[in-house]
């Protein structure tokens, strides 16, 4: 990695434990090659509720974490937890992009931007959602997506409680994920924890789907990558990857 001009330096703020290891496969995965730091932040309860999701993404905590990337030559850092932002609402998310760009100086931005950006970006217009939260946890994502005039013709919740348990979900359990939940009518099939591995079945989970996967450690590197102004189509991690913006 030591042509500056085409790695791309991002860092990855991660809730507790899950999931992580994504990063560094879609690290592996991606040309230009990136240069990642993946940073465990902290919170008071692993839990699916609206409650320990709004504090596990509060300002503090962010803080918290965002002082551990400085003086590590990144380019952009995301919040990677989907549920921990949008239950914050759109000035809860403001405030967390906010509260990084002026924590590291480099642009910011959190896996619920993400996903709408990268709806829009494959020119999707109607989606099902496969949310391994509670109802209650799945419907706030929901209504944060219909900001952007995005509707949701599908939503499935299926009350997973922690974060750990999801993150413990294998290959044939994720791909029955998507298939279940598909709809005729959506245009793609959104899949939202990012505790939920996903970066080794991107193919996989589309064929099953057939019709394009954003899964939220799929849409937070294409976004990390975006803020970089490192993308550049590939092959073999799903449309929104080889979509050129």
């Amino acid at each position: 990695m030591e042509n500056n001009g085409y790695v791309a330096h991002i860092g990855f703020l991660y809730p507790g434990h899950a999931a992580e290891d994504d990063y560094p496969r879609l690290a592996r995965m991606v040309h230009p090659a990136a240069d990642i730091r993946v940073i465990h932040t902290n919170f008071t309860a692993d839990a699916h509720t609206v409650e320990a999701l709004t504090e596990m993404g509060s300002p503090p905590r962010l803080i918290e974490g965002a002082a551990r990337l400085r003086d590590s030559g990144i380019e952009a850092v995301l919040w990677t937890s989907t549920s921990a932002s949008f239950v914050r609402g759109l000035d809860g998310i403001r405030e967390q992009i906010d509260t990084l760009e002026k924590a590291l100086q480099v642009p910011a931005s959190t896996t619920a931007m993400a996903f709408a950006r990268a709806v829009t970006a494959i020119d999707a217009r109607k989606v099902a959602i496969a949310a391994t939260y509670p109802d209650d946890v799945a419907a706030l994502f929901q209504s944060f997506l219909e900001h952007f005039d995005i509707e949701v013709v599908r939503l499935a919740s299926h009350g997973i409680a922690t974060a750990a348990e999801a993150g413990m979900l294998g290959r044939d359990a994720v791909l029955r994920f998507v298939s279940e939940n598909n709809h005729p009518d959506a245009d793609a099939v959104l899949i939202p924890d990012t505790a939920l591995h996903s970066a080794s079945w991107l193919e996989e989970l589309e064929t099953a789907a057939g019709k394009p996967v954003l899964t939220a450690n799929q849409v937070s590197f294409w976004e990390g990558l975006r803020l970089c102004g490192k993308l550049t189509p590939q092959q073999g991690l799903g449309t929104l990857f080889a979509t050129e913006l």
